[in-house]
């Protein structure tokens, strides 16, 4: 530390005073800013970019320009769907098929080949000309809930397509499918045994049918007519053990027999199965339907008994669901909507199987 003596204290005071009394004076002119008129036009120049990035936005303003394009042609595209572009629907007979007529255009499946009917089916090609027939606009086509038997005769002529091409593509695809769903039957999960006790009961004390009955009661009927008529000897048994959740698997020889025998199907009795598996989540109900309307199955129907209907194949696929709602009640436009859709799906699988073939 520095010491001052006591004579130069009030001159360093002193100079302080004057430091704070010092002003700073500006002696150059106050300039306002000039406004200049602005002469340039339009956008401002874009920022220098690299080549890759330049492209893209290149590529960027012709998508952008292209769309600009298309969009008046797919607003006329969407507005000619709201319209029905054709006026009498007919069937063309010939010697070997028929075709369903819009006016002069034959109607075509989704590969865009020519819709063709075998002649010994003249109902289902009515039925096709029908859906047709009462659509009041072209966009009613796209939804599959409204054409359900101008899809599934579609599918059989794009099999019969594929098959005289030599093409097994999709009857493979469908055999695959239909052997998974026969590991996973509807018909063949029953309900667990329970004791008497646990007995559902009915109003006046008698022992109600339990649900576990009702499966095996039908699924008997249908596997009995399965193994006796359509694969004599050929064991089926129950997926699912009281014991465990995971579905048993049937016997190899079973499973060999069913693909074989699938494999062999004509092209509209393969889509016509097809559907009802879908439909039923079985493959037994669809088969026994199958082979109960099909025109090539004449030889194991027989016409003093009553045949295996729509009725029947969808009751035997909402076993529970029916149980469960006749205890419980059902849902409104749920239950009720699904079962008729059922009908719808399995209805169509009769049409298009059957034939007039003797």
């Amino acid at each position: 530390m520095v010491a001052f003596p006591r004579a130069a204290l009030p001159q360093l005071s002193l100079a302080r005073r004057s430091l704070s009394l010092c002003r700073h004076i500006h002696s150059s002119p106050f300039r306002s800013a000039i406004a200049h008129p602005v002469t340039a036009h339009g956008p401002p120049p874009k920022a220098p970019a690299t080549p890759e990035r330049k492209e893209s936005s290149e590529l960027k303003d012709a998508t952008s320009t292209a769309s600009e394009t298309e969009a008046p042609k797919t607003l006329k595209l969407t507005d000619a769907l709201k319209k029905r572009f054709w006026k009498d629907v007919h069937v063309h007979g010939k010697p070997e098929e028929y075709q369903v007529l819009l006016d002069k255009r034959p109607v075509r499946t989704p590969t865009k080949a020519i819709l063709s009917i075998p002649s010994t089916k003249p109902h289902l090609a009515h039925a096709v000309a029908l859906e047709w027939d009462v659509m009041t606009s072209a966009q009613q086509a796209l939804k599959s809930h409204l054409i359900p038997m101008t899809s599934i005769a579609a599918r059989a002529t794009d099999i019969a397509l594929e098959d005289a091409k030599g093409d097994s593509t999709t009857r493979n695809q469908i055999i695959t499918t239909a052997m998974r769903y026969l590991d996973t039957d509807t018909l063949l999960c029953w309900e667990p045994e329970r004791e008497v006790h646990a007995m559902d009961l009915k109003a006046d004390g008698t022992p109600q049918e339990s649900l576990r009955d009702i499966q095996t009661r039908v699924a008997k009927d249908i596997m009995s007519f399965l193994s006796t008529k359509v694969w004599p000897g050929l064991e089926i048994i129950p997926i699912l053990d009281t014991e465990s959740i995971i579905p048993l698997s049937q016997p190899k020889g079973t499973k060999d027999s069913i693909r074989t025998w699938v494999s062999e199907l004509s092209a509209h009795d393969l889509a016509g199965l097809e559907r009802g598996i879908l439909a039923s989540k079985s493959l037994l109900i669809a088969v026994r339907l199958v082979t109960e309307w099909s025109e090539n199955f004449r030889h194991i129907q027989r016409a003093d008994v009553k045949k295996f209907g729509i009725e029947d194949a969808s009751e035997a696929a909402s076993l529970e669901v029916t149980w469960q709602t006749d205890k419980w009640g059902e849902v409104e436009d749920t239950h009720d909507v699904g079962k008729e859709d059922m009908k719808r799906q399995l209805g169509s699988v009769v049409i298009l199987v059957s034939g007039e073939t003797r």
